[in-house]
């Protein structure tokens, strides 16, 4: 190269031939060109040497360095690559990973834009056995920032890698790697922490961190090493290195802050596959970790995870034996203890109550019965096609004692196989159970069977039906046993550090060919029944097959459930005994539909059909996109919701000027024959937002029916399956989703933990993220949080709620119609108001409770509801003025006479006639359908 390049990649290799060209071309290919590979060899034996200076020859911007004698670290061939480097910046990369396209770019220009003495980034670990990617402490990474020296966020001791890292190339000459031990990455970036005065973070990949399934030992790197003794004195070194730079410094106050990093990230790693070594090397990793741990602060013990310092307190106390039992509920299904106590309104590990035994924190003895947790563990033996199990079952929270009556079964996936448990001296219960494989049925897997795997549960069954379930653990070196069944392979066996059973089915070589027909079968299936396929037939049907004016067909939020206004349209029309046949179109998950109804699945042929046929379409969101309604049928559109956020042509997904799909919306629109309009207020703004100018109906909404009037026995029936017990205030927590982060959980913006340690003595949390929303409740917050993500019926959620908490979301304006307190969490307002979504309404201005935006705020709101809902009494009057006046609890009747006209009910069916009736259905002509003025004001 003739020019300085803006930076130096230095790339250490040792014998790694066949990895290195995939690592060197991960740089010549950054988006970044003027870079310099520096490949830094540490003496390798193999064909590294060759590889090296061949890729030199091919690219100028390659320079091959040699050590003549491996070092056995990291740190001599970094060292090497950095007195050669020609760059004002450095990078560092392994000859097994690679760099993301745009890493050195991105990160120069954001050391240049911030003047940090260096950039860090996101470390991403990539298993090449599945492509997948896996982020290393995202929450470290999550903010683009600038920290102004290490005290402001400690935290980040947890990276303390050097390759994920952009540094001036004057700092690192400063501060070279140690070359005289492993885990010189730990004492380097400790000693670049203790430099920098200040240095930035990005949050986007920066390095990715390649895992192969090595077959060679010999090849692993130092860090995967874990199983030889010297790894861990490596370790340890580098700990009181660290803790003592620190001290050196005048920094003595953040060691707690590092030997904190030691505990939840260098300790975890060699307990994790602790259940799998044996009892003597067990015995002499406690014998050399126990005297570092003596030394720390007692300080950092405390923010660590629960059993982590159980772990802790077990390797102080010398008892290596109880800690294998311990590090195997680290993983897996987390595994409650054999033993448990509780003493003074605190949970310990064991049998004696120790500080550092306390699992308060996990709240396992507080969870609701189907969550509660036993620990069973089991070992098996086969022959033939059986195979016998004993199981012992740990109660450490007394959930058998607490349930008298209850019964055990064994679930092999659907299949049930019951266990008979008999109570030990111990307290513990013992049960033996053969079970024959080839009589386990796996449900509808057509004539090639099963294949697939499964972990086998045991399940306790309470008197009154409920069900708590945990898998078993088996010992990890438990020898797998494989049965042969006609057609299968069946093993059972031993899975992850954690040692959990699990029961894996293959089909056999002989059904591999029919498999394999049957797979190209399924292809051709596929592919007719591709989109477009389909919309050409369904097309097709339209101009040879007439609607049936008796036919109705219903759809409630895309097929996902039984509810919305739809449900009560149609249960108004049984009421009346309709002269209708009604079918409701169904997605996968279908959820709460009468056991009468007549479903179809969406977007199967026969559901075609019935959109092609039927004289009414019902829905809550949208029949599918770009099927055309038939010329005869009438569709009425009964929307969602309603609130302040911007929706239609003004929302994220069509504001932009794309013809494509606001196209698309418009020609769906226009299949609208009438629209449910709740209030004048979304008359003002939905109709002209979707462009729709067809018949609005202004009778309120059908949903909000059951809000008026209320429903007892759904307030039971929500309290009975979220087990909620009598005398608990409930809070609704029911938070939109974000456009630009769906899916992501991150709409859940509370935090529970806090609120929880705050309110979990008079306060139960029903959680209902949106539907687009993944979230799922960590096991600790169970006490305390109720999981309703997938309850069938919203409206049973408000009815039996005492307060709402939501942000953005349209329920506020169907909750309203209770009357009961509301809260509003809005952090992010001025994010989602002029970026993220968009609105219609200063929410601050017009909410009817208090706009928060700390969890500390919300906190102190609930623990004086009564006096803060008193202060917005007025303004809860003005907001169900604008958005509940038509709410009179007469929507789905007013709806079905305006919509469907003058049905007469159907006559009861005579015993010897199988032939039902038929009348023309035929609603008013568009004209009579209603365009509502305004009513008249309604004092609340």
């Amino acid at each position: 190269m003739i020019n300085t390049p803006d930076c130096s990649v230095v790339v250490i290799t040792y014998n790694d031939a066949a990895r290195l060209p995939r690592a060197v071309r991960s740089v010549l290919r950054q988006s970044l060109r003027n870079v310099e590979v520096i490949i830094s060899d540490d003496g390798s034996t193999d064909g590294t040497e060759r590889v090296g200076r061949k890729l030199q020859r091919e690219d100028s911007r390659v320079r091959y360095l040699r050590g003549e004698v491996n070092s056995g670290g990291c740190g001599a061939p970094r060292n090497r690559g950095v007195a050669a480097a020609r760059a004002p910046y450095v990078m560092f990369l392994d000859s097994d990973d690679r760099l993301p396209r745009h890493a050195c770019k991105s990160m120069l220009c954001e050391i240049e834009r911030t003047g940090a003495d260096f950039v860090t980034g996101q470390i991403s670990r990539l298993y090449e056995w599945n492509g997948r990617t896996q982020r290393y402490y995202p929450d470290l990474f999550a903010r683009r920032r600038t920290v102004e020296g290490i005290a402001r966020e400690p935290e980040l001791f947890l990276d303390s890698f050097s390759t994920n890292k952009l540094y001036p190339v004057g700092l690192l000459r400063r501060l070279p790697f140690r070359e005289d031990l492993h885990y010189e990455d730990h004492i380097f970036t400790t000693e670049l922490y203790c430099a920098a005065r200040r240095f930035a973070v990005v949050p986007w990949t920066v390095y990715l961190w390649h895992r192969s399934v090595e077959k060679d030992e010999t090849r692993l790197s130092i860090s995967l090493s874990i199983e030889e003794m010297d790894n861990v004195r490596q370790r340890i070194r580098a700990a009181r290195l660290s803790d003592g730079i620190l001290r050196d410094h005048g920094l003595a106050h953040l060691v707690p802050e590092r030997q904190h990093r030691f505990l939840r990230q260098d300790l975890r790693v060699y307990l994790n596959p602790l259940p799998s070594r044996d009892p003597a090397w067990a015995e002499e990793f406690s014998s050399l970790v126990r005297p570092y741990l003596e030394e720390i602060d007692p300080k950092a013990f405390v923010p660590v995870e629960p059993v982590i310092r159980v772990c802790c307190g077990l390797i102080l106390d010398g008892r290596s034996d109880e800690l294998v039992v311990a590090a195997r509920s680290l993983n897996g299904p987390k595994a409650a203890p054999r033993s448990a106590v509780q003493e003074g309104g605190r949970t310990y590990w064991g049998t004696v109550p120790a500080e550092k035994m306390d699992i308060t924190s996990l709240r396992m003895a507080e969870l609701p019965y189907t969550a509660a947790r036993l620990r069973h563990e089991a070992s098996f033996t086969g022959q033939g096609t059986r195979v016998t199990l004993t199981v012992r079952t740990y109660d450490p929270f007394g959930v058998l004692a607490a349930n008298p009556g209850w019964t055990a079964f064994l679930g092999f996936k659907d299949h049930r196989v019951p266990l008979a448990p008999r109570e030990q001296d111990d307290g513990s219960h013992l049960s033996e159970v053969t079970v024959d494989l080839a009589a386990l049925k796996h449900g509808r897997h057509g004539p090639l069977g099963f294949d697939g795997r499964y972990d086998p549960l045991v399940g306790i069954v309470r008197a009154d039906g409920r069900v708590t379930t945990d898998p078993l653990l088996v010992e990890p070196a438990a020898e797998p046993f494989s049965a042969l069944l006609p057609g299968h392979r069946v093993t059972v066996m031993a899975e992850g550090t954690a040692a959990v059973l699990r029961v894996r089915w293959q089909r056999r070589s002989l059904l591999r060919p029919v498999s394999r027909l049957g797979r190209l079968a399924r292809g051709v299936i596929r592919r007719a029944g591709r989109t477009d396929v389909k919309l050409r037939v369904y097309k097709g049907l339209l101009r040879i097959v007439p609607p049936r004016e008796d036919l109705a067909l219903f759809e409630s939020d895309v097929g996902a459930g039984y509810t919305g206004s739809p449900r009560y349209v149609y249960e108004e029309l049984r009421r009346r005994r309709a002269p209708l046949d009604m079918v409701w179109s169904v997605a996968r998950n279908r959820r709460n539909f009468p056991s009468d109804a007549r479903l179809v699945r969406r977007m199967s042929w026969r559901h075609l059909w019935t959109m092609a046929r039927a004289g009414y379409w019902v829905d809550s969101h949208g029949m599918p996109l770009a099927y055309p309604k038939p010329a005869r049928t009438r569709y009425l559109q009964t929307w969602h919701g309603q609130g302040i956020k911007s929706v239609g042509f003004n929302a994220p997904d069509l504001r932009a000027d794309f013809p494509g799909p606001r196209a698309q919306w418009r020609a769906a629109v226009a299949r609208w024959d009438a629209l449910v309009a709740p209030s004048a207020e979304f008359e003002r703004f939905f109709p002209s937002s979707h462009g729709y100018e067809g018949p609005l109906l202004r009778y309120g909404s059908p949903r909000c029916d059951v809000l008026v009037h209320g429903d007892d026995e759904a307030v039971r029936r929500a309290k009975d399956r979220l087990e909620i017990s009598p005398g608990r205030r409930v809070l609704l927590y029911a938070p939109t989703y974000r456009d630009q982060d769906r899916s992501s959980g991150r709409s859940i913006r509370a935090d529970l933990a806090m609120m929880a340690e705050a309110l979990a003595d008079e306060w139960v949390v029903i959680l209902r993220p949106h539907p687009v929303e993944r979230y799922e409740v960590p096991e600790h917050l169970r006490h305390f949080v109720r999981p309703a993500g997938s309850y069938p019926e919203v409206n049973d959620l408000m009815l039996t709620s005492d307060a709402l908490l939501t942000d953005y979301s349209s329920l506020m304006c169907d909750y309203a119609i209770t009357g009961r307190p509301m809260l509003f969490l809005i952090d992010d307002w001025d994010e989602y108001r002029g970026v993220e979504r968009g609105v219609y309404h200063d929410l601050p201005a017009i909410a009817p409770g208090p706009c928060l935006t700390t969890t500390e705020e919300l906190v102190e709101a609930l623990r004086g509801l009564n006096e803060v809902s008193a202060s917005f009494a007025a303004r809860y009057i003005e907001f169900r003025r604008t958005w509940c006046a038509d709410e009179k609890g007469n929507a789905s009747a007013k709806v079905v006479d305006a919509f469907f006209g003058g049905v007469r009910a159907r006559p009861p069916a005579r015993a010897a006639s199988r032939v039902t009736a038929r009348w023309p259905i035929r609603p008013p002509s568009p004209e009579r359908w209603p365009i509502r003025p305004s009513p008249p004001e309604r004092s609340w």
